[in-house]
Parts: C-alpha cells; structure tokens; sequence
C-alpha cells in the first residue's frame, strides 16, 4: 500500500462508500470513485488506479446484485448471457482503445447523454413500472448483442456511464422498471469487473491492501443502495439517474473543455 495519510485513507473510505450507493442505485460510481484515487493518489500509476478501482468496485457491485436477486424479479441466465457478452465486447474494446482518441468520442458521449435525459425528462412514465409487453426471443438476442456487445466495448474503449447506460437500454429494450433494470445491470456489471480486475491482477496492477479497507465501505453502500432502490421504487431511481447522467455531462464537458 502506497504512503497515505490517515486523513486522507478516511476520504477515499468515504468516497469509496458513496460510489457503492451511487453503483447500487443507478450505475455510474466511478465517476466519484475514480477521480478521488487519482487525486488522493497523484504519484500512484494510472494503471495500479485502474485496477485498485475495479478491486473495490466488484466487492460492491456483487453484494448489490446478490440483493437485488434475492428480492427482484431479476431472470439471472438473461442477465449473465448480456454479461458474458457485455466482457467480449469490453475486452474488445480494450484492444482497440489505444488507437482511439478520447477527445473525439466525448463530444458524441455528450450529445448522446444529453438526448438521454431530456427523453427521461419528458416521459416521466419511462421505467416506472413494466410494461406488460412480452419479451420477444428477438428483444433477448438484442439485448445480448447490442446491450451487452455494444456498451461492453464502449466500456472497453471509453468507459464513463457504463453502468448507466446499461440500466437506461435495458429498461428500453427488455421493457423493464427502472429497479429490475439496475438489479440486471448489477449482474452484468460483476461480469465486466471480473475480467477487467483478472487482467490488472496479472499485470499486477492492483494495490490490495488499500483496495480490501475500502471495498469494506463499497459494499456498505452498495448494500444500502440496493435497499433503498428497492424499497423507494423506479420514481427514486430515476430521480437519482437523472442527477447521475447531468453529473456525467458535466465532468465530460470538463474534461473536453475545461
């Protein structure tokens, strides 16, 4: 484990709690959990940053998805087929990353977001509730291929909203409520982790001490996230999605701009 202040060990404790709520919730708990390691840890490698975030993001992740799956009416072999296909396409993408420049594909993840909230803006009755509709074996296949496929190499290549795109896209394309839909995107999050956090591991690239204090508070929020998606209902999950999705356009506003 890197020198670090006790002070600042409580911080990244802190943000590693709030990420595993944010996770639970909705998706998108790197974009707190990231930045506070890399500015906690600014003579830390990108890579050992990377992959502590993927150690202390699976603990959580993974104690969110086995609740959900205890109370949600989740179908977990459809989850794992898109999570099989979502790590294909993540690995994928890793490979293809490096000859991709991040400043072309923010200004098309901006527009893309923006349109993503307005359409969740204005049709307040997206994800409340199920559809009713009969999941076709057609809409499986696609959410299998282009679901998991297509955001497992945006992952890959990019990566900010993973966790919320697959929630948005599997409500639109399975026809579920905002809560099933997270609970779906936990599973399929925890097979993207595992790859990701495999590869840094043999590369060593993990700092499992630090990682190990702080999946301790990642799964505390994780756990409670979950709870309380379940409990409050879609009506809170898309209010915190919303916040989520404006709080991703601005950090990438920033980062192309800023």
């Amino acid at each position: 484990m890197p020198d670090i202040s006790l002070t600042m060990l409580i911080v990244l404790c802190l943000a590693a709690g709030a990420a595993g709520w944010i996770d639970a919730v909705v998706g998108g708990g790197g974009l707190l959990l990231l930045p506070a390691l890399l500015l906690g840890l600014p003579h830390v490698p990108a890579a050992h940053i990377l992959g502590t975030n993927k150690a202390v993001a699976i603990v959580g992740t993974s104690g969110a998805a086995v609740t959900y799956v205890r109370k949600a009416p989740v179908k977990v072999k459809t989850a794992l087929r898109i999570g099989l296909a979502a790590l294909a396409g993540s690995m994928t993408g890793a490979f293809f990353a490096a000859g991709i420049s991040s400043a072309v594909l923010r200004p098309v993840i901006l527009v893309v977001l923006l349109g993503v909230a307005g359409f969740v803006m204005f049709k307040p009755a997206f994800g409340t509730g199920a559809s009713g509709q009969a999941v076709t074996r057609a809409r499986t296949v696609t959410a299998i291929v282009l679901v998991g496929g297509g955001i497992g190499l945006y992952d890959g290549l990019f990566g900010p909203g993973t966790g919320t795109f697959l929630v948005l896209a599997l409500t639109a394309v399975l026809h579920l409520d905002l809560v099933t839909a997270s609970a779906t995107a936990k599973i399929v999050n925890v097979c993207t982790n595992v790859g990701a956090l495999a590869m840094f591991a043999c590369q060593g690239s993990v700092m499992w001490q630090l990682a190990a204090i702080m999946a301790v508070f990642n799964l505390a929020g994780g756990l409670i996230g979950a709870r309380m998606a379940l409990r409050k209902g879609s009506e809170f999950v898309r209010g915190v999605l919303l916040v989520v999705v404006f709080s991703l356009v601005a950090k990438l506003a920033f980062d192309q701009w800023g």
